[in-house]
């Protein structure tokens, strides 16, 4: 099968065509033909700090977690997919699982599922991780009717998804984002926009909240900013984050009672802990797409084969809108 191979890792490796042996379908595992994948933040920290990260595949490697596409071979021991059928998932890239930017993927059957029929094969490749995590994040904050939300980077990978899926739970929602576009996009997804260049956290939250705070915050861009979660929280309220490999003061969580919820949701892959989870999560996420409740944002940009490092490049230099997919 042709593939697109890092043969070494820095902030300018070049993806380089290579031909590897076509992959089996093992036990508990099915062979999908790659339609589409997704790029993400974590694929490009991947591929810029290699053994740096723990989670980083060993040379030659194949990254790529997202993916969308059919089913042509079904392992010993799988219920539930037959050859023919389309799924997406977020199965490999990182450690010891192979990526996705390859034309067949090996993918064990607990990490995907069908895909949402109303959505494209690029369209559902852009939505499993970033699904996953704004999933994991609300539910585990207990998001439910009636209360306020606020999703810090309403515009990004993750922000845009949470948002949706906070609406669908009976959520208010508010997020925060930067300029006419993202206070658009924002405004489109059916939240508050918040553009926090010009508006302090104390005045949002009065103006959001009646000075109360938000029941739960959904921080999707971490580091230093979790400080404004912390202060856009209620008392005993609710941060989630998804970026909080950070050095910061826990005082004001502490003096407000706040739950914060650190959501890394690789875990079940790197550790093969939980990883049915992912699978009944992206079922939801299907209904949910197919109710008409949820679809990702796909950045217009088409990359192909022989764009990847372009693409990665597009995602890098933040000049996306939305998700970046590579077709294949």
């Amino acid at each position: 099968m042709k593939a697109m191979v890092l043969n070494t890792y820095g902030p300018g490796a070049a993806f380089e065509p290579t031909k590897m042996p076509d992959p089996v379908a093992s036990p508990g595992h099915v062979l999908v033909k790659v339609a589409a994948t997704s790029v993400n933040t974590v694929d490009t920290m991947i591929r810029n700090m290699g053994a740096d990260l723990p989670l980083s595949p060993t040379l030659p490697a194949v990254l790529g977690m997202d993916f969308a596409g059919t089913v042509v071979a079904v392992g010993d021991g799988v219920t539930g997919f037959v050859i023919g059928d389309e799924v997406y998932g977020c199965a490999g890239g990182l450690m010891d699982l192979p990526g996705s930017l390859a034309e067949y993927i090996n993918a064990d059957a607990r990490l995907i599922a069908h895909k949402p029929k109303s959505l494209s094969m690029r369209e559902a490749a852009a939505l499993p991780l970033v699904g996953i995590t704004a999933y994991e994040g609300l539910t585990r904050s207990g998001v439910g009717g009636g209360q306020t939300v606020l999703v810090q980077g309403g515009a990004g990978g993750v922000g845009h998804v949470a948002v949706q899926i906070a609406r669908h739970l009976g959520a208010t929602v508010s997020a925060t984002g930067r300029g006419a576009d993202q206070m658009a996009l924002i405004k489109g997804l059916g939240a508050r926009p918040v553009d926090f260049t010009t508006q302090r956290v104390e005045d949002y939250v009065a103006e959001h909240t009646d000075g109360v705070g938000f029941d739960v915050v959904f921080d999707s861009v971490g580091g230093p900013n979790m400080t404004n979660s912390f202060a856009a929280a209620k008392l005993n309220g609710h941060v989630a984050s998804t970026v909080a490999m950070v050095e910061i003061d826990l005082t004001p969580a502490h003096f407000k009672g706040l739950s914060l919820h650190v959501v890394f949701m690789l875990i079940p892959m790197m550790h093969d802990v939980g990883r049915q989870t992912h699978g009944d999560i992206l079922r939801i996420l299907a209904d949910l797409a197919d109710d008409g409740a949820l679809k990702p944002i796909v950045d217009e940009h088409k990359f192909g084969w022989s764009d990847v490092g372009a693409a990665y490049a597009h995602l890098t230099n933040g000049y996306a809108v939305g998700k970046v997919v590579v077709e294949l």
